[in-house]
């Protein structure tokens, strides 16, 4: 499984997978009740703040060439932790078909390397 940094161009996948991660999450709570019927309706939203956001990063899964989901990471700061920058993982989609293979926890652990890698390296996120 490979991260892959998502573009402008990959847009409208990333918005609908966000919107299939959202539909799966909107019957848990109400405060989950989804504004728009359609992904098209976000891919500038997803485009603005998730791919050109300064503080987060879209990335695909990619898993023997084939792009199967998507994670949103965050940076941050905690200005009182000697450790004082962070990542989050703000969302995680796997596609159906490819759910229960490893593939999110692969992500996470990527994540997760990357983060520590991060910390020893100037410059952007990740």
């Amino acid at each position: 499984m490979d991260l892959v940094e998502a573009t402008r161009d990959d847009a409208e996948l990333l918005a609908e997978y966000w919107f299939q991660l959202a539909s799966e999450m909107e019957p848990y709570s109400e405060l989950n009740e989804l504004a728009h019927d359609d992904p098209a309706d976000v891919v500038e939203g997803i485009a603005q703040h998730h791919v050109n956001g300064d503080d987060t990063t879209a990335f695909l899964l990619e898993v023997d060439g084939r792009t199967v989901g998507s994670v949103l990471v965050r940076e941050g700061e905690h200005s009182s932790r000697a450790l004082d920058r962070y990542l989050q993982i703000v969302d995680l989609f796997v596609e159906q078909g490819h759910r229960d293979r490893g593939h999110g926890t692969a992500a996470i652990e990527c994540v997760e390397r990357r983060a520590r890698t991060r910390r020893r390296l100037p410059g952007s996120l990740l």
